[in-house]
Order: structure tokens, then C-alpha cells, then sequence
């Protein structure tokens, strides 16, 4: 039987890998059966990710974004610029979703739909880059991955991010084979919207040229320089925002260790633990083996495609842990958008085997991912969770009529504004004290600094207040200069101090002698200081 674009034709469904090398992109429509194979992994990925989707509590960035979602156009437009244009796209979506529901399950499905719509698109780029069983081997593999599982139920842009790189790739492969007018406008598109979606995502594109680099001249269409300069000109204010805010943003980033590289690449590969990274480098050995002994600079489609994926995988990942020996850049979530291309080496090399090795293989990888994603159910595999559920329902159970309420962290305000709303407005809900800077929240409550001689004046018009701390400790574990100046603040009127903490929260109760009492019977106290 004759062989096409390295699967095998004929009345059966089964397909053969070659044992080399594709020689060209692979063309024509999937078959029925590969489509009912598809369509199975795309429901398995939309069960994981549904499953449990409103069990945790939103942690601090989630309540961020439906806050800055939440804004009018006038403040939305300026919190973007002044300081949140990353994930721009995204809040632009959520904005639109928040109109048909609030819940924690309807906000966190706008991720979850990017999610299951990548699993498709990888399965398109697989198939592109070698044939339909890679593309279906790495689609599997991205359906039971636990990373991509966390951050489809998470209510930031991460799925976004993975889905308009998935699209850009693709495209990008497109334009090489096919220049058309269409492929080179569905590449600058998603390219740019990817940028929008997280700014690291910058890298992949970056990446993709750097990969042209090293395809031989007469495989590079001459029009793909004119589709570098659209794609510079539509994130150019990408770059302007940048530019004028340097790494402000991230001064929170501390510097990464080998240990932080090493954990991320379990996490990466699917929080199965060193026996599913070990899997995953086999496969992708076994993937690169044939192609390593190619020295050339410029190499032909062949070899081209390993080079494209190892690009995708490693350039953003090296640049970024060099740039943080200087200045610390490499927060491990905002990488997943490498995830693809580790999953697509995995599943090359996973076809590579003989049929008797290949389907153990592929289950034992599978189980370990599986495996994995379960245990992301019970504890997330990356993110400290802040239980803003817990603290905000017991802050708005225990506050009395006229009571005050401060923030640690100015942002801190946003996830309990979001879970106020959900949970109901008590007429007894403590005032807002700080951030506050009108009766609704504005871009200011996210970026103002403190005027901590107008607390002065307003706090001992109430007769208690409530300070909620986040994040309030240094490296060195001590509590931060922002939690002491407003914890010297508040004990200058209220003598009595109770704490409650909560995962990621304290809530400390200030009152005067007088309430001593009240408090007592109010609260359970964890610490009672004087």
C-alpha cells in the first residue's frame, strides 16, 4: 500500500507512523474515525475541567480580574493602562461573559471553553507538523494534563493565552506552506491577539521567527517579513506599555533557584511526580534522536519541525531565566503556553515505537497524567489559594452597623467586592474605609497610594474596625512595613485585637474596651491582644 505524509492509505481506520521522517504537511480531511476519537478526548477534556468548578474558592487574581471586569468603560480603559494591560484580551472577553451570569462556575467556564476548544487545534498542528496520530496522541495528552486542568478553572487568561498560541502556530505553519492572503491575515491576527491575551506570550512569536532562521531560504516565503511588521505595528502599544512601566508589575518576583526550575517541569508535565518527567524527556528523546546528527544552520522541512518545537519550548524559558540573574522575570504559570509544544515532542516520540510499545507507553503516560489531575482536585499544584469565600462570608457574619474595613493590600478589596456581591449585601456590611475613593470602585482602588492622615481623621468615627491582611510578610518571613504602619494606625484608637485567620488571610478585629464584650460572644478567638 503506498504512503502518504507518513500515515498509511487504505480501507482501514489504523494507521501506521513512519519511522523517520513526514515529508511534507499533511493535507485532506481527517477520517470519520479519527474525528470520533477527537471528539471523545474533547469530551473527556470538557468532564476534567467542568468537574469540581466551583469546589475551591476564587484566590486573589481571580477576584482581580471580575473586579477590573466589573469597571465602566472610563475606569476600565485607564486601570488597563496604568497598570493591568496584561491579560487585556481576556478582561475584554469577561466583561462581555459577566452580562449572562456572576456566579463562580459561569465566570471561571469563559476559561474553561478556551481550554476545550485548544484540544481540537493541538490535535490540527499535530497532524500539520507530522500526522493525525500524533496530532491525537498530543490531544490526549493536553485533555489529562493537570496544569492545563488548573488553569482552565481558573479565571484569568492562561487558557486563553494556550489557545492563541495553539491558533498562531498553526497559522504560522500555514503561511509557510500556503501564503495566501487568508493564512498570512489568520497568523498577524492571532499573533497579535495572543500578545494581548499575556504579554510573555511575545516569546512564541519571537520564537517562530527565530525558527525561520533555520528552514531553508527557498521553504521562506518572501511576503513573511511584511507579516513581521503588521504583527510589530498591532502590539505596538503592547510595547509603549512596557516601555513606560518597565517591571513595575512584577517587582513582586523573586529570583528563581534550580529547585523552582526543577519543580516547574514536574508541574509542566503534568503533576505526576519525577516518574512522568522522566516519561515525558524519554518520549521527547525518543521524538529527537533520528533528527539530532542534522548540523546544518538551514534545514529542510524534515528536520525543520523539531527545531520549530524546540524554539516554542525552549527560547522562552532560557531567555527569561537568564533575564532574571539581573532582574527576576520567570513566574512559572505564565509559561504554560510551552505546554503544547512539550506534549507535541511527547507524542512524536510516543508514535515513534513499535506498535507493542506504543500503546503501553502512551497508557503509562496517560495514568500518570491522570493521576496527576486528581491530585490538582485535592490541592492546586502551583497557586497558594486565598479562601476569600470563608473570609469574606465570616467577616459579613460577624460585622456589626457602622463597623470599618481596611485593606493590607489595596487589591485585596476586589475578591471581597466579588463574593459581597454573590453572598448578598448585608445592611450590616462594614464601610470601606480604604481603598476607597467613591461610592463604587474605580481604577484608583487598584493603583492610589494611601493618605494615611485621612484614616487618621475617619477611622474613630466607628466603633470597630476590620483590617483583612494578605501577602503581609517579607522574604525573611517578618510582616511588611505597609501591615505595621496600619496595625500601629488602628491601635492608636481601638485597645482590643482579635485575629481569625483564614488560608492566605488574617482578619484582625479592632475595637475599644467598651465592645470587649461583644467581641467575645461575636468571635471565636484565635489571639486576643491587648
Amino acid at each position: 500500500m503506498k504512503i502518504v505524509d507518513g500515515t498509511e492509505s487504505g480501507a482501514s481506520d489504523q494507521k501506521t507512523v513512519e519511522s523517520f521522517i513526514t515529508p511534507s504537511p499533511q493535507e485532506g480531511a481527517s477520517s470519520p474515525f479519527e474525528l470520533v476519537l477527537l471528539a471523545l478526548i474533547t469530551a473527556v477534556a470538557a468532564a476534567l475541567r467542568f468537574h469540581s468548578l466551583a469546589a475551591k474558592s476564587f484566590w486573589f487574581d481571580e477576584g482581580v480580574s471580575v473586579a477590573i471586569a466589573r469597571l465602566d468603560w472610563y475606569n476600565f480603559a485607564r486601570i488597563l493602562w496604568r497598570r493591568e494591560a496584561n491579560m487585556s484580551l481576556y478582561y475584554l472577553f469577561l466583561r462581555c461573559w459577566l452580562h449572562f451570569g456572576e456566579s463562580e462556575f459561569f465566570v471561571r467556564s469563559l476559561s474553561v471553553l478556551f481550554a476545550v476548544a485548544s484540544i481540537p487545534v493541538i490535535y490540527l498542528l499535530g497532524r500539520r507538523l507530522f500526522d493525525a496520530r500524533v496530532g491525537l496522541i498530543a490531544a490526549a495528552l493536553l485533555a489529562v494534563n493537570a496544569y492545563h486542568v488548573q488553569y482552565s478553572q481558573d479565571a484569568r487568561s492562561y487558557s486563553l493565552m494556550v489557545f492563541f498560541c495553539l491558533l498562531s502556530s498553526l497559522h504560522f505553519l500555514k503561511s509557510l506552506s500556503d501564503p495566501s492572503r487568508r493564512n498570512r491575515i489568520a497568523y498577524v491576527v492571532s499573533s497579535a491577539l495572543v500578545v494581548y491575551a499575556q504579554f510573555f506570550s511575545l516569546l512564541l512569536v519571537i520564537a517562530q521567527w527565530l525558527s525561520l532562521k533555520m528552514l531553508d531560504r527557498e521553504q521562506v516565503p518572501r511576503q513573511i517579513k511584511n507579516d513581521c511588521r503588521w504583527i510589530g505595528l498591532l502590539v505596538s502599544p503592547v510595547l509603549a506599555f512596557v516601555a513606560t512601566t518597565g517591571t513595575g508589575p512584577l517587582r513582586w518576583v523573586q529570583r528563581p533557584s534550580l529547585r523552582d526550575v526543577w519543580v516547574f517541569a514536574l508541574h509542566l508535565t503534568g503533576n505526576g511526580g519525577p516518574w512522568l518527567l522522566i516519561a515525558c524527556m524519554a518520549a521527547c528523546l525518543a521524538a529527537l534522536l533520528p533528527v539530532w546528527r542534522t548540523h546544518s544552520l538551514r534545514v529542510p522541512w524534515d528536520p525543520w519541525r523539531y527545531r520549530f518545537l524546540l524554539c516554542w519550548l525552549v527560547f522562552p524559558l532560557a531567555l527569561t531565566l537568564a533575564l532574571s540573574l539581573v532582574k527576576p522575570l520567570f513566574v512559572a504559570r505564565y509559561f504554560i503556553f510551552c505546554l503544547p509544544a512539550l506534549l507535541l515532542l511527547v507524542a512524536c516520540g510516543i508514535a515513534r515505537l513499535r506498535p507493542v510499545l506504543m500503546a503501553p507507553a502512551l497508557v503509562l503516560v496517560l495514568v500518570l497524567s491522570f493521576s496527576g489531575t486528581n491530585g490538582y482536585y485535592k490541592k492546586d499544584v502551583d497557586i497558594q489559594r486565598d479562601d476569600w469565600r470563608a473570609a469574606t462570608r465570616y467577616l459579613l457574619d460577624h460585622a456589626q452597623s457602622g463597623d470599618a474595613l481596611l485593606f493590607h493590600v489595596p487589591m485585596g478589596r476586589m475578591p471581597y467586592e466579588f463574593y459581597h456581591s454573590v453572598l448578598g449585601a448585608a445592611s450590616t456590611a462594614p464601610i470601606v474605609l480604604y481603598p476607597r475613593h467613591g461610592d463604587r470602585v474605580t481604577f484608583l482602588d487598584f493603583v492610589e497610594k494611601p493618605d494615611d492622615a485621612q484614616l487618621e481623621r475617619s477611622v474613630p468615627e466607628h466603633p470597630r474596625a476590620w483590617l483583612v491582611l494578605t501577602y503581609a510578610e517579607t522574604q525573611s518571613g517578618l510582616a511588611d512595613a505597609r501591615s505595621i504602619e496600619l496595625t500601629n494606625l488602628l491601635g492608636k484608637f481601638y485597645p482590643v485585637v482579635v485575629q481569625r485567620d483564614f488560608p492566605g488571610i488574617e482578619i484582625l478585629l479592632y475595637s475599644t474596651a467598651d465592645a470587649e464584650k461583644q467581641i467575645a460572644t461575636a468571635l471565636p478567638p484565635q489571639g486576643l491582644a491587648y
